[in-house]
């Protein structure tokens, strides 16, 4: 290469860009940190813009970037800190950028990363909710622009590494039975029903294997988050939701599998890590390190699977029916979802209460088609209008 990669990192204080900051700075011959963006953890962003010496970095307000602003010039870094979904999709866009690492959490992250698709860019995707909403819509910008598209979740990302490289051509065409995607179960997977209706946020949180932001491992308690990725492989791998089977596998080893037509199952095992599929896309069609320790098999010893049970799951269910639904169905069930996870998180309702709004809202409204950006974002707000109703009418 004649020069480092240039990489822009969106949503560079969470688990996945801390994760990716890792692995890039293992290789500053490979990579360069472009732009790092933050929303409200602004400390630690100015730690990383000292650490990365970004050109740009991204904030939403302005006070708060004047406030960075003045912090990097005394550091004596001249970092230009930029505000807002502008300059989110800014540093996006960039044609300087090479690679844009999508790590924002939910709606917010749809634009910015539209953004870098548009212009052509490597996106190394782990805002699935870009998916679910505009999954049609997004694609077909892919196509498009000719960006390529690699995903960040270990979950697709194993997938992506097990299946043949002809995949586009359609899984029967390469012939692919079944997508198998494992979910670990999360802190409740074997906690007695009735228990659910006390569980508190910091219990939901605690995922017995990875470390998360609180949406996400909110998500994973409710398996949610097991269900948008489900609607996600069915855009990246261009598959039917009845091609793709949750299977749960506590021990979070094998990240998930693909089943062929003459029998074989190819699946990708590794430490529960994101640093492996984050050096898995950063480098891909190579291989680099990821910082990432050996998988030692004698240790795990075993490896459990089970099927999920979706009277302690109904998110799991509600997604699969969205995604049959299709249209304005995903976005709907998405917004639903993070409205109802933040008051669960601020504790206005209880645990097994984030299904129900979720399902109250998705009967409140016909599916409607969805043909433009406009579309999928009136069905967003239209959505999160309904659950706060809901709140108002319900939450404790």
């Amino acid at each position: 290469m004649s020069r480092p990669q240039q990489v822009t990192v969106l949503g560079a204080t969470g688990s996945i860009g801390l994760s990716t900051l890792d692995v890039i700075a293992r290789h500053p011959d490979r990579y360069q940190v472009f732009a790092l963006t933050g929303f409200s953890r602004l400390s630690e962003l100015l730690a990383l813009c000292v650490r990365h010496a970004p050109r740009f970095a991204v904030v939403p307000e302005a006070a708060a970037a004047r406030g960075l602003q003045d912090d990097l010039r005394a550091a004596g870094l001249a970092t230009q800190v930029l505000v807002g979904e502008e300059g989110l999709c800014q540093v996006s866009a960039d044609a300087e950028v090479d690679t844009v690492v999508a790590a924002i959490v939910g709606a917010a992250g749809l634009r910015p990363t539209l953004a870098a698709v548009d212009a052509g860019k490597k996106i190394l995707l782990a805002n699935k909710e870009a998916l679910v909403m505009s999954g049609a819509l997004f694609m077909q910008a892919v196509r498009d622009s000719g960006a390529v598209l690699l995903p960040l979740d270990s979950e697709h990302n194993a997938i992506f590494q097990c299946m043949p490289g002809d995949y586009a051509r359609g899984l029967s065409q390469v012939g692919v039975r079944r997508i198998l995607l494992t979910a670990s179960g999360g802190p409740f997977r074997q906690t007695p029903l009735a228990e659910l209706e006390h569980v508190s946020p910091d219990q939901a949180c605690a995922h017995p294997n990875w470390s998360m932001g609180r949406k996400i491992s909110v998500d994973s308690a409710s398996m949610m988050n097991k269900g948008l990725e489900m609607i996600e492989a069915c855009w990246l791998f261009d598959a039917r939701p009845d091609q793709v089977e949750v299977v749960i596998h506590p021990q979070s080893v094998i990240h998930s599998l693909v089943d062929y037509v003459d029998g074989s199952v190819l699946a990708q095992l590794g430490n529960p890590d994101m640093r492996t599929p984050i050096a898995n896309a950063l480098a891909w069609p190579e291989r680099i390190d990821s910082g990432v320790a050996p998988l030692d098999l004698f240790a795990i010893a075993r490896l459990d699977f089970e099927a999920p049970d979706e009277q302690r799951f109904p998110c799991l269910r509600l997604a699969r029916e969205a995604a049959q639904a299709g249209n304005s169905a995903p976005a709907m069930l998405n917004a639903a979802n993070e409205v109802a996870v933040a008051a669960f998180l601020e504790r206005r309702i209880r645990f097994p209460q984030i299904a129900s709004i979720i399902e109250d809202v998705l009967g409140a409204e016909p599916v409607v088609a969805v043909n433009d950006l406009g579309a999928v974002f009136e069905a967003d707000a239209k959505a999160r209008a309904l659950a706060e109703q809901w709140l108002g009418r319900n939450a404790r």
